[in-house]
């Protein structure tokens, strides 16, 4: 007999639970239409947080026509603008998006251009690295090489193409790059 009662009881309690969740929130919505309000959803960004403290510099017009470069590069090469961010911030550390030249005793071995590429690493000719487009075009090719970029830390995937030795340094641009490519995206 205690076992009839169980069961029935369980019965009972499962049937409220079931009715409950079922006419639950039909009779929430039938009772009081009119008061309803949506509930909130959390949205999360595509884009990462910029990783660590963040640097800026004032950029100055030659400065600015190498963003725009990187920008119709990275747009030529169908990429998305995560891509330009990448770039950016990689030549901003790099370079100060300067396109540099030989720097005599200054020269970290034979680096030239925004991304500071060395002819004897096979990124190209001189002429070719010290070209924004060609130098962009040949960052982006080592970028789409490079699986999962699109997701991991800005700091990572440059690093990842480059081959620093100073790895983390890339972080520090991630904010300017993202604002620049923001300004001139559309531009």
């Amino acid at each position: 007999m205690n076992t009839i009662i169980r069961k029935s009881m369980l019965s009972v309690a499962g049937l409220a639970f079931a009715g409950g969740v079922f006419a639950g929130p039909i009779a929430a919505h039938a009772a009081n239409p009119v008061d309803a309000k949506p509930a909130a959803v959390a949205v999360q960004s595509s884009a990462p947080k910029p990783q660590g403290d963040q640097s800026h510099i004032a950029l100055n017009d030659e400065q600015t026509a190498n963003v725009k470069a990187i920008i119709a590069a990275t747009k030529k090469a169908g990429l998305p603008e995560r891509a330009a961010v990448i770039s950016i911030a990689t030549s901003l550390q790099e370079s100060k998006l300067e396109n540099l030249g030989h720097l005599g005793d200054k020269n970290d071995h034979d680096s030239l251009g925004l991304f500071q590429q060395r002819p004897t690493s096979g990124w190209g000719t001189p002429e070719q690295i010290t070209n924004p487009e060609y130098s962009t075009t040949a960052f982006l090719k080592g970028l789409k090489q490079v699986d999962g970029w699109q997701d991991m830390p800005l700091t990572d995937a440059a690093q990842t193409v480059q081959v620093s030795a100073y790895p983390d340094a890339y972080a520090q641009w991630e904010q300017q790059a993202t604002d620049l490519v923001g300004q001139h995206w559309n531009s």
